[in-house]
């Protein structure tokens, strides 16, 4: 009789797994596709954000922005690092592809991958300004932070421990958004762009979202709850790439 037991039972009871010496080609094809998806992602999603650090309107917001431009692309690393040790060209990875490459506003691709990463669908969206990107900020920032926390529990223990050391980062790009997202509100009163964010929205998944926000639109620390609400006020009347983002990131997470 063998005494080793199957790895489903042993992930099952709450084993972990340590070296890519010990997964099986079904394991490792499923964690390195996971940690593809996130580094394609992280890449393009800081590409697409750095082109809108001039947009910022002063010296703190840009500041702000690098930050998360340079912590979203160390957190690729960090991850990218691991895909190493399972034999990725980790040299090549970085540069083998254009990361700020983008499709047009109005293309229609669901959450199908397009070209040759591997990239969440919302990455493919461009950035239109300054509001456009602190508004795709909070609501992928608020999407990924469920993720990884679901994420930091995975049976592959170096890379749950690198998901637990990069949530708090994460989640406070969020933190940064939304107060933006605050300040963004009080500029705009009074102006064209003020009048339109109290236009009834064409997009009927935000009207609900919406009236939370504006009775919050005095607050720069919204609760947990009150977070999406806050960041959808900015997102005026029009179908934006930030909206796509929270549906894909939601259906994927309760998938």
């Amino acid at each position: 009789m063998s005494d080793t037991m199957p790895i489903e039972e042993y992930l099952l009871k709450g084993g972990v797994l340590t070296s890519p010496d010990n997964v099986t080609p079904r394991y490792r094809g499923e964690l390195l596709r996971l940690m593809a998806s996130f580094v394609d992602s992280e890449l393009a999603g800081a590409a697409g954000f750095a082109d809108t650090i001039n947009d910022a309107p002063g010296i703190k917001e840009r500041i702000a922005s690098a930050k998360i431009v340079l912590e979203k692309t160390d957190h690729a690393g960090r991850v990218l690092e691991i895909m190493g040790s399972f034999g990725a060209d980790t040299g090549r990875y970085a540069v083998h592809h254009p990361w700020d490459a983008r499709l047009e506003r109005d293309a229609d691709i669901g959450a199908a991958r397009q070209g040759g990463d591997m990239r969440l669908s919302v990455f493919h969206y461009p950035l239109h300004g300054w509001i456009d990107a602190v508004v795709m900020n909070v609501l992928m920032g608020t999407a990924s932070t469920i993720q990884l926390r679901e994420l930091a529990r995975v049976s592959y223990q170096p890379l749950a421990e690198v998901f637990r050391a990069i949530l708090p980062s994460e989640a406070h790009h969020t933190e940064l958004g939304i107060e933006e997202n605050c300040r963004n509100g009080r500029r705009s009163i009074g102006s064209p762009q003020g009048n339109r964010l109290l236009a009834p929205p064409r997009c009927g998944k935000l009207r609900a979202l919406r009236l939370g926000a504006l009775r919050n639109a005095g607050s720069l620390r919204p609760s947990p709850h009150t977070q999406r609400d806050a960041a959808i006020r900015m997102a005026g009347g029009r179908r934006c790439a930030a909206c796509c983002a929270q549906s894909e990131l939601t259906g994927r997470i309760r998938r």
